[in-house]
């Protein structure tokens, strides 16, 4: 089987599997506090990195990392899986999925608006447009369509799923491309994302075990929504002959998601969600579309989707 096939196919599964994240999240939640999600999704996710470093025979490059690599590896853990997480489940436990899910959505344009003081990059007239675009269908998401006001919207919650996209887009840009294996990664990331997370919980005094009703969707968000999802992934990613062939086909995700929500969860579909998401989903495109042109490819969508 050719590798552009193969890069299709887990792309594909990716897509399915992200998909179906916003609905498993409010599932999850059902059981048990955000907190309680976060901590035991992350360490099923570390069990599961782990098992596919062994089946990958990758294990002995965890023994070479460096202490400059140990300290990076424990930056990015803070930022994803604890900080994201921590705000992103919050996030759905106070809002609709729909909502939650499309703000969240809004990530490479933070990331956009990131680079101007980070990177020291300048934003052109195109790229400002875009980002204007993407404001504006926020704003419809948040207010649906009625841009006065929020009403029986969490003004806490839309601040949440709005900072979660500020929190994944600084991941992003400390996650440079540096040669390492993005699974080895990935799992040291998540193994400091572990730690932080129980340093919280012991301060929070928050751990607890879950009902035997949330081991199922536990288990689930940390496979689907974590670690074997950003493994297929990043493995697309190296199959593939061209990361925008597949990269644009990821954005079908978040209309995917809202047909689960609708089906799964019982949420009704707000027009003013699905308008204000094709505003955000477009304007991303539009942008990555001008990078490739202008050979800037900063916002590819090289590591996840979002739940």
């Amino acid at each position: 089987m050719r590798s552009q096939t193969k890069a299709y196919i887990l792309t594909f599964f990716v897509i399915t599997f992200w998909a179906t994240a916003a609905s498993a999240f409010k599932i999850a939640l059902r059981f048990v506090s955000p907190y309680t999600l976060l901590l035991y999704a992350t360490l099923f996710s570390c069990i599961s990195l782990f098992v596919i470093l062994c089946s990958q025979g990758k294990l002995d490059r965890l023994t070479q990392s460096k202490p400059k690599i140990l300290i990076k590896a424990a930056l990015l853990g803070f930022l994803n899986p604890f900080l994201y997480y921590v705000v992103l489940f919050k996030a759905y436990a106070v809002l609709p999925g729909q909502i939650a899910m499309s703000l969240n959505y809004g990530w490479p344009l933070m990331l956009t608006l990131l680079s101007v003081p980070i990177l020291g990059q300048k934003l052109n007239k195109s790229q400002l447009l875009a980002v204007v675009i993407s404001f504006i269908g926020a704003i419809i998401i948040a207010t649906r369509g009625e841009f006065i006001s929020l009403g029986d919207v969490s003004t806490f919650g839309v601040v949440l799923a709005i900072g979660s996209t500020l929190i994944w887009a600084f991941y992003w840009l400390f996650n440079a491309r540096d040669g390492l294996d993005p699974v080895v990664k990935l799992f040291t990331g998540f193994c400091f994302g572990l730690l932080f997370t129980i340093f919280y919980g012991l301060i929070i005094g928050g751990i607890k075990l879950p009902p035997a009703g949330a081991w199922l969707p536990l288990i689930y968000v940390s496979l689907f929504e974590m670690s074997i999802t950003f493994t297929l992934w990043l493995t697309a990613l190296q199959l593939t002959s061209s990361a925008a062939r597949i990269g644009n086909l990821i954005y079908i995700t978040p209309f995917f998601s809202l047909l689960i929500l609708s089906q799964v969860i019982g949420e009704s579909i707000h027009p003013a969600t699905l308008f204000g998401l094709l505003l955000i989903v477009g304007s991303i495109l539009f942008q990555a579309r001008l990078g490739r042109k202008t050979g800037d490819d900063q916002h590819k969508p090289a590591l996840k989707e979002s739940g």
